[in-house]
């Protein structure tokens, strides 16, 4: 099983640089996209709709062309969840879940706190209600896979200047703790670690100067899935030859 995430940052200007044609290629079970900053009834042209796959999008309601998430998945779910219970993150279209039989997929936007204060408090509330989410979900005999971009690397492995962005949003000690909390506590497990635990790739680059060109990048962007998983996690790459948005596709296989 392939599963694919990606931050699109806008899926009509993804679209524009090439993503369906390449997704076309890559014969993923499920796509999981972030940000696609569009409501759906923009999206009327087909290829917004992939041949073969079912089509999931769950849009931001509170302000348009922001944030928003969907799913492609090949085989047609079970169930579909846009809801998490909270309004404020909710109706800013960051959650959608697919189930297919025990396995759930999510595609996951976390919010950014780059912005400002205002934000980033906005951040730390969704990391404290979220997280006994995520307990419920470790305990209910489910397979999970959170895809998406969650705006906070882990380690220094995860970031160019490990140094100079202690001070930043999305490598701030306080949000790299409650990754500390799901990893290494509660047994999440992140699967490109668990698949390759001494790389130093990149997910996200800023627009700025020449971070692609220089690799000045962050690794943001995940599959999180429970330990019953782990066994199960076969390779996992970081797609770099084309760019689609300012972050990557993450790709991961799985054992059936």
């Amino acid at each position: 099983m392939r599963i694919i995430s990606l931050n699109a940052n806008g899926i009509r200007s993804a679209a524009s640089k090439g993503v369906f044609e390449w997704l076309r290629d890559q014969n993923a079970d499920v796509v999981c996209l972030q940000e696609t900053k569009a409501q759906e009834h923009q999206l009327t042209d087909p290829m917004f709709r992939p041949d073969g796959h079912h089509c999931f999008y769950h849009d931001a309601r509170s302000k348009k062309g922001y944030s928003g998430v969907a799913i492609y998945a090949r085989r047609e779910p079970d169930q579909v969840l846009t809801s998490l219970g909270w309004d404020e993150f909710d109706n800013e279209g960051r959650y959608i879940e697919a189930r297919f039989g025990n396995l759930s997929v999510v595609s996951l936007y976390f919010p950014s706190g780059s912005s400002g204060e205002e934000r980033q408090q906005f951040k730390f509330q969704a990391m404290e209600w979220i997280t006994p989410i995520f307990d419920t979900w470790l305990a209910s005999g489910r397979d999970y896979v959170i895809c998406g971009d969650w705006n906070i690397v882990h380690t220094k492995n995860d970031i160019k200047n490990w140094t100079s962005n202690q001070k930043n949003s999305g490598c701030l000690p306080q949000e790299r703790a409650w990754l500390d909390l799901l990893f290494l506590q509660r047994g999440w497990v992140d699967s490109f670690r668990s698949i390759r635990p001494d790389a130093v790739e990149y997910t996200w680059w800023s627009n700025r100067g020449q971070a692609r060109a220089n690799n000045v990048g962050w690794r943001i962007d995940y599959q999180v899935c429970t330990p019953s998983l782990r066994e199960r996690l076969l390779d996992c790459s970081i797609y770099r030859d084309q760019r689609f948005s300012d972050h990557a596709p993450y790709i991961v296989d799985y054992a059936d």
